[in-house]
């Protein structure tokens, strides 16, 4: 495949594409704000049939991902109020600016979380080109194996 015709990576991780491919969604709805479809993922990729999960409790580490996001963010919208508004503690501009972005964070949440989940997976997985090919990345431990019954085999 040549470099034209591969994803961008930013684009993709914006757009929740597989990691793998860059191709595959990631999540059954693209709407991040169908509360109850938030993180509703596929086992595999549609694409290229890479697992999302490839360990148990492979996702409790976007919590730190979460958390960066949620702080870079909170930081830009800090500069850009500083920058537009100013700062002041004697009128209360930074008590707004506190509750705006307590809102703005509520509000990019169910964004964020869906974020949060792609980068981590981004970490792991990486961009092949040639994916039709080649096997999909997996850890040790599946998770379906390790939710089986002992069976005494």
């Amino acid at each position: 495949m040549s470099a034209e015709n591969k994803p961008n990576y930013f684009w993709s991780i914006l757009t929740f594409k597989c990691p793998r491919c860059r191709r595959g969604d990631m999540f059954s709805n693209k709407n991040p704000w169908h509360l109850k479809e938030i993180v509703k993922m596929p086992e595999k990729c549609a694409e290229c049939g890479q697992p999302f999960e490839l360990e148990v409790g492979f996702w409790y580490g976007t919590g730190y991902v979460s958390y960066a996001l949620t702080f870079a963010m909170s930081v830009a919208t800090f500069v850009a109020w500083w920058v537009l508004i100013g700062m002041s503690t004697e009128d209360n501009r930074f008590f707004w600016w506190m509750g705006l972005n307590a809102i703005f964070l509520i509000v990019m949440q169910p964004w964020i979380m869906r974020l949060s989940r792609v980068v981590y997976l981004y970490f792991f997985v990486g961009y092949d080109s040639n994916y039709k090919q080649t096997d999909v990345k997996t850890f040790d431990y599946q998770t379906k194996d390790y939710y089986k019954k002992d069976t005494g085999q």
